[in-house]
């Protein structure tokens, strides 16, 4: 059945880094490379601004295991990566409760949705 049982916690969350401050010119490719060294990497991506077509800094990783994601974060989080200092930590689920960053968890969930989409075949125009 193509009927998406959208879980509580998903546990791909537990496996997917949120990296923060990447330079400009960084791309998929880059931050991969950057990441594989951990383990199997199942996805990548680097959200864009749809107006710019530049993304907006940060990216998302998903490690096949759990423990290569903590050991990315443990070897990755506040280290140089092209002339920046970036953020590496576990994506967080969408909370409803405000917090100082309120807009990252939109993020997450619009990285989760997408990759659901393409997970059920369904093509995403990235230039919408």
């Amino acid at each position: 059945s193509s009927c998406v049982s959208v879980m509580a916690s998903d546990p791909a969350l537990s496996r997917t880094l949120y990296v923060g401050g990447l330079d400009d010119n960084v791309d998929r490719a880059m931050l991969q490379a950057a990441f594989l060294p951990f383990g199997e990497i199942r996805t990548v991506e680097i959200p864009s601004d749809n107006k710019t077509g530049k993304h907006r800094g940060f990216g998302f990783v998903e490690f096949a295991e759990e423990g290569d994601a903590q050991d990315a974060i443990d070897n990755m989080h506040e280290s140089e990566f092209f002339g920046r200092t970036i953020r590496v930590n576990l994506a967080r689920e969408p909370s409803r409760k405000p917090r100082e960053n309120s807009s990252k968890p939109v993020w997450a969930d619009d990285f989760f949705f997408r990759k659901r989409m393409k997970e059920q075949g369904m093509e995403i125009d990235e230039n919408i």
